[in-house]
């Protein structure tokens, strides 16, 4: 007969097996949903200029409200989660919501209609982001908390990588289809039922008391309303990626082509970004995001200037360096920034300035192209990251000290 200890650790190895199934589910919804979501994304404005028939401006308005609405959900979605204490069903009701837009955009018929499913992808893919993280955290414990969120990530970029070489194949399977798009759109929208396949079957919820952190301005003041501002700078010359897929195509790079260099942008991105993070730790997150801001200022000045299809290849590889060097630092200097208690509202202001913030950036972008040149908008984006990139000496440095003093 077992004795109890031997029982005990059993259980215990079981509940780790459990964990560990819960962190691989987890990480394949994302796969999942990366890949349906890009199978989409670098095709999206091809299908509004040549499909659809919209101008560069209403581009803007319906990329930059797409980006506003996944900020302002990402704020929500945290506090719904934990209010209703079922943060399973909320990551399911985001991915639902993006599969239905997904697949219905492939019978939509105008500009509006494209606006009104965008509008609903983004509330689907601000909803999950947050309570999905906390399922990921939950089911980790505090020991494999970076195993599990490297599971995570690596999976997530793998899926953005093979979205678009699908959608290449596709595209290339079907190239005399008059419909290809709305095809590739459907075919897009029943994979992303997939990873509510998993969550329902496969995902496990731990349901634990959570403390709820109260939202409050007086988060983002001193250094860290600095660094804000100065990122908003950034931000407002940061117009949404669509700007860059109509440039590939308007300097002569073939349609069905942009996938794969969407995807080189992608894999660059993935196989930089843990490199990146451990450069900002040994480094600092100043330097990083300042040589983050100078990559984004000579990728756009690159793309400003042109005039040949073979420069796009160059330039996306590049501009990945961009995501994987920023993304990670910006988060990190926001915590060394902003005391302990006061970190959940700060990044919730965080995203929703930042996105909020996408939406006259690319209504911008769009009305430069349009009224003054293709050049023009990132042209201007190479010009807001160098002023941001000097506003950022002006962020003032604040030590540990300071930081412990002010959590007081």
């Amino acid at each position: 007969m077992k004795s109890s200890s031997a029982k005990e650790t059993n259980q215990s190895e079981l509940k780790d097996a459990k964990v560990e199934r819960n962190i691989y589910a987890l990480g394949w919804v994302s796969f999942f949903g990366g890949m349906a979501q890009d199978m989409i994304q670098p095709n999206l404005p091809l299908f509004y200029t040549t499909v659809l028939g919209l101008n560069k401006e209403f581009i803007g308005l319906i990329e930059g409200s797409l980006m506003g609405v996944v900020s302002l959900m990402k704020i929500g979605a945290g506090y719904i989660s934990d209010a209703l204490g079922m943060r399973k069903a909320v990551v399911f009701a985001g991915y639902a919501f993006s599969a239905v837009a997904r697949l219905l955009f492939g019978f939509a018929g105008s500009g509006s209609a494209a606006l009104g499913l965008r509008i609903t992808d983004g509330v689907g893919k601000g909803l999950k982001e947050a309570p999905r993280d906390a399922l990921v955290a939950g089911s980790a414990g505090n020991k494999k908390l970076g195993l599990a969120f490297g599971i995570q990530r690596t999976l997530d970029t793998l899926g953005s990588v093979v979205g678009p070489l699908l959608s290449f194949w596709i595209l290339q399977l079907w190239i005399n289809h008059p419909n290809k798009y709305r095809e590739l759109f459907v075919v897009a929208g029943i994979l992303a039922a997939v990873p509510l396949v998993i969550i329902g079957f496969f995902v496990r919820e731990r349901v634990a008391p959570v403390a709820k952190q109260r939202f409050s301005w007086s988060a983002v003041q001193g250094p860290a309303l600095s660094f804000f501002v100065v990122m908003l700078i950034f931000s407002l010359g940061n117009s949404s990626d669509a700007f860059l897929i109509l440039r590939a195509q308007q300097l002569g790079m073939a349609t069905v082509m942009i996938p794969v260099a969407y995807a080189l942008f992608n894999l660059i991105s993935a196989l930089a970004a843990i490199p990146a993070g451990r450069w900002s730790d040994r480094i600092g997150r100043r330097k990083v995001i300042a040589y983050s801001w100078g990559v984004y200022a000579v990728a756009y000045f690159g793309f400003a200037l042109a005039n040949a299809a073979w420069m796009v290849w160059v330039l996306y590889a590049f501009y990945g360096l961009f995501y994987a060097l920023n993304e990670g630092a910006a988060k990190a200097m926001v915590a060394e920034l902003v005391p302990d208690e006061k970190r959940g509202a700060a990044y919730g202001l965080f995203n929703a300035a930042m996105g909020l913030a996408a939406l006259p950036a690319s209504l911008l972008a769009g009305w430069l192209w349009t009224r003054i040149s293709p050049a023009a908008p990132f042209a201007l984006g190479g010009i807001l990251a160098l002023v941001a990139l000097a506003g950022l000496h002006w962020v003032p440095k604040i030590s540990v000290g300071q930081k412990k003093e002010g959590a007081k």
